[in-house]
């Protein structure tokens, strides 16, 4: 026998190499996996950037939430604005965050779109330039080394049947002899079938050893063409894992906010303003608005005849009895004559008929029924009132009839009016706005409200009263400082 047989041997081991026929179809994928992988990147920084997107929005929601409830809250001072900025930090952080977000999406999303553009390549009828051009690479380096791997297989298969022939003919030979029923000629026969299958074995395993030869000879030329190829899909690859390791490294640069010199700063702010918040400063203001602190208008003695409100009026006049002889009061003084006023007041006694005269002068609105006119103490003009009671007392030698024969007076000794009044002071109408509320007292007095407008037909006399002219045409007197002109 030219050699031993195993039964396994024809039984075909698979293998995983590289090498073996068509395996190389695992890295031509790759290439197709690396168009695959950017569209994954891109979608993963895509759903970052949503994330980012969510949190800011959900940041500031958040935020502006709670600065209204801590403003409507009962926190107050210092820990109330070290409270608002821990919503200061939020909305700050947010920004930040809408940054990140365009970043990834503006940055890193368009630069990874564009380099999967520039590095696959769409043929018309499907794939990628790059997967074809590869997978027609390691075709024809493949092509020669698998047609001698071919003709080793079937020199192989050749070889391992006739030796499989061979030894079913040297089995039939060693039973025939142990069987006397067989003639010589049967067993001759026998022999010469061994024969030929020993010679077909030594033919098939030259065969076979010749084809391996040659499958040997072409190997070196097929690893080389198979390195080549290869090579190039792996500079294509190296090509994308560095372009994925700078992007990745940019989405780390981005997402990294605690390099951030701002980010610092928003928590570096926020600790100052907590440490800012005072309890004893708090609690100080509080007292100081809300407690013992708070200022009080103590209740105090206040005269009912004089109120500080200008609503209150007294009677503009007070009637007088009929008489031969009245007493004037109120003279006004100026000089050393008011000093000494104070003191006592000064009295003066006329005939009726010239205190008549005098005092359609005085006031020439006046009704026949004589009243005096009292007014506050905080007026400018101050007028003293004497008792009806003090008629008879005399003036003193400075009030003579002298002041009754003034030629320039308004009215003479006889009643009859100047006739230079009307040149010396001509009536000049001007616009006023009330200040106060006013209630006519007499039934020659006007009434108004605060913010009503009127015209005033002549100026103030010296008891403090003007005349004027509602806008509906009444005309009537109103004191003077319940009034002021529109500008």
């Amino acid at each position: 026998m030219s050699g031993s047989y195993d039964d396994s041997v024809g039984v075909e081991v698979s293998s995983d190499s590289f090498w073996e026929v068509g395996n190389y179809k695992r890295t031509v994928k790759r290439i197709d996996d690396g168009h695959r992988l950017c569209s994954d990147l891109m979608n993963c920084i895509h759903e970052r950037a949503r994330i980012e997107k969510t949190y800011a929005q959900q940041l500031t929601e958040w935020a502006k939430r709670w600065k209204q409830l801590v403003e409507k809250g009962p926190q107050y001072g210092t820990v109330e604005k070290a409270w608002h900025a821990v919503m200061s930090e939020a909305e700050k952080v947010s920004e930040l965050h809408l940054d990140i977000k365009s970043a990834l999406m503006n940055e890193d999303f368009e630069k990874i779109k564009n380099w999967q553009k520039e590095a696959f390549h769409k043929q018309m009828i499907g794939g990628f330039k790059e997967t074809k051009e590869a997978e027609d690479g390691y075709r024809k380096a493949q092509k020669p080394w698998a047609k001698k791997l071919k003709e080793v297989e079937a020199a192989k298969k050749a070889y391992h049947a006739a030796c499989k022939e061979e030894k079913l003919a040297i089995s039939r030979e060693m039973n025939s002899k142990a069987d006397p029923a067989l003639n010589p000629e049967q067993l001759k026969k026998l022999q010469d079938k061994v024969e030929k299958s020993k010679q077909d074995v030594l033919k098939t395993k030259e065969k076979y050893e010749k084809s391996l030869k040659d499958l040997d000879y072409v190997t070196p030329q097929y690893m080389e063409n198979m390195e080549q190829v290869f090579e190039q899909c792996q500079q294509f690859e190296e090509k994308r894992l560095r372009f994925f390791r700078e992007v990745l490294l940019e989405v780390q640069k981005h997402l990294d906010l605690s390099n951030d010199v701002s980010y610092k700063n928003i928590y570096r702010e926020l600790e100052q303003n907590i440490k800012t918040a005072d309890a004893i400063e708090d609690l100080r203001w509080f007292r100081a608005n809300h407690g013992p602190g708070m200022s009080m208008n103590w209740p105090q003695f206040e005269d009912e005849e004089w109120s500080a409100d200008f609503n209150r009026t007294l009677s503009r006049r007070e009637k007088k009895k009929a008489s031969d002889g009245v007493t004037l009061t109120g003279v006004n003084q100026t000089g050393d004559q008011a000093s000494q006023h104070t003191k006592h007041s000064s009295h003066l006694s006329v005939p009726s008929n010239t205190v008549q005269s005098l005092q359609s002068s005085y006031n020439p609105f006046e009704d026949e029924d004589d009243t005096g006119s009292t007014v506050s103490e905080k007026e400018d003009n101050k007028i003293k009132n004497v008792s009806s009671s003090e008629k008879n007392q005399s003036y003193p030698t400075e009030w003579s009839d002298e002041e009754s024969s003034n030629p320039f007076s308004s009215t003479d000794a006889n009643g009859d009016t100047n006739p230079f009044d009307e040149d010396a002071s001509p009536a000049v109408e001007v616009r006023v706005r009330a200040l106060y509320d006013y209630e006519g007292q007499e039934h020659d007095e006007l009434s108004f409200k605060a913010g009503d407008e009127l015209t005033k037909t002549e100026d103030e006399d010296e008891q403090g009263w003007c005349k004027g002219r509602l806008d509906n045409g009444q005309v009537g007197l109103y004191p003077a400082n319940y009034v002021e002109a529109i500008q």
